[in-house]
């Protein structure tokens, strides 16, 4: 049978009613009094577009730490999860699924890179895979990030896995339909796969199967402690590690990590293309101007990033990288074509997928399901358009004008003034409306 996007799809013992998901987001959230309702708010609009798989962004295992940008939701506290229930069930009300992803971010945690809050934090840690590679000490000898790393010892690794599978089993009691590890972007999951960060000499540690092994012990974490909940993790492919780095994940490593991950239990997995550092190698397309111009967010530049001077220059380097990185569409697609070969489990592809014919293209060749992420910014019903009919694409420029405020705790929105007046005009003619 030909697979479309409205073809179901089957990950684990759930069957979702299409192939397009909403791809994991900051939306900022916290954990404050008002975070369901935020997540509410954030979220069921795509479900009622007839999005057929939510999966929340980024939540946080732990009660402190590992937060790798302001307003990250954490998920450690029994009482405060059982409240997002109300997020479960608005998503279940228009007929989708949700799955939350989990993640802690280690080196890569807002205690490395954020300044006010390392002021505020002044004893706070990262969590480290092994000691720092000489090419991270030299950005701290340099002032650009401050380090203070913990190395987690062999019994605190098991712990940090048995975090995950706690949080997994307090989403699955509050009516999550699964879990998506957060296995790529630098977080704590690929420090550990990856051979730049990850330097032990303990059974996690060492060959490419060794480094895979604390995935393995997060998956039978969750098996324990959630049942047979449907579990995706990302699968990282470092390629775009810089020249002085010479010690990453190659394509070849990432496939051999999906090929492990599908073996082990993992129901799917989703392959991503990266660096070893964090880059626009995840976030492709045109310098955001508009959002580093903004007087609204200097003085959050200037507080996350140690000065109004330190912004500008943060502000150069990410001109820089937009040259480097520009949009690429579904800049994935090899990569997740290579591992679909090579495994039993759907792959799920994003990153650069915008039009509905090139959905078409994708699946049942490079993917079984299709994401889209920062598009939902400039159009939460995106769904409805994609879905309901043949040519239609996102109006988002993958201008990044969305992402960079986030480092000073603002809303992923869309700011760009041509972006809103298409969205504008779709919804006054009623591209959005939908019967359920």
């Amino acid at each position: 049978m030909d697979k479309t996007l409205n073809s179901p799809l089957e990950i684990g013992d759930l069957t979702l009613p299409n192939r397009l998901y909403r791809a994991p987001l900051l939306e900022c959230a916290g954990n404050g009094p008002d975070a369901a309702e935020t997540l509410v708010a954030e979220l069921e609009p795509a479900a009622e577009s007839g999005v057929g798989l939510i999966f929340q962004g980024a939540t946080i295992v732990r009660g402190e730490g590992g937060c790798a940008a302001p307003g990250m939701t954490r998920v450690h506290d029994d009482e405060f999860v059982a409240g997002l229930s109300a997020v479960a069930d608005a998503v279940h009300d228009h007929g989708g699924r949700i799955f939350a992803q989990l993640e802690h971010g280690g080196l890569r945690s807002m205690e490395t890179w954020h300044a006010e809050y390392r002021e505020a934090h002044p004893d706070l840690e990262q969590l480290a895979v092994s000691p720092l590679p000489w090419q991270l000490k030299a950005l701290d000898t340099a002032g650009f990030l401050a380090y203070d790393p913990h190395v987690l010892s062999t019994d605190e690794v098991y712990d940090l896995a048995a975090d995950f599978g706690r949080a997994a089993a307090r989403l699955v009691e509050a009516g999550y339909d699964g879990v998506h590890i957060a296995g790529a972007n630098m977080g704590i999951v690929q420090q550990f796969l990856s051979p730049f960060y990850n330097r032990r000499d303990d059974e996690f540690g060492g060959s490419l199967r060794a480094r895979t092994r604390f995935l393995e012990v997060v998956h039978d974490e969750i098996r324990e402690r959630a049942g047979d909940v449907p579990l995706v993790t990302k699968v990282p492919a470092e390629t775009a590690a810089p020249p002085v780095i010479r010690r990453h994940l190659s394509l070849d490593d990432g496939v051999r990590i999906a090929e492990r991950a599908a073996a082990v239990g993992y129901d799917a997995v989703v392959p991503v293309q990266g660096s070893v550092v964090w880059d626009m190698s995840i976030v492709r397309g045109e310098y955001p101007e508009r959002a580093w111009n903004d007087d609204r967010f200097a003085a959050g530049y200037a507080a996350a990033f140690g000065s109004r001077l330190r912004a500008r220059v943060v502000a150069a380097l990410n001109r820089l990288q937009s040259l480097q990185y520009g949009f690429e569409p579904a800049w994935n697609a090899d990569f997740c074509r290579r591992v679909r070969e090579r495994v039993d489990v759907p792959v799920l592809a994003e990153g650069g997928i915008r039009g509905r014919d090139e959905m078409d293209r994708l699946l049942g060749d490079a993917c079984d399901a299709v994401g889209v992420g920062r598009p939902f910014y400039a159009e939460p019903r995106l769904g409805a358009r994609l879905l309901d009919a043949d040519g239609e694409r996102a109006v988002c420029e993958s201008c990044n004008n969305c992402a960079v405020p986030q480092a000073t705790g603002a809303p992923g929105v869309c700011r760009t003034p041509s972006v809103l007046e298409a969205r504008g005009r779709l919804d006054r003619a009623g591209a959005y409306d939908r019967d359920e």
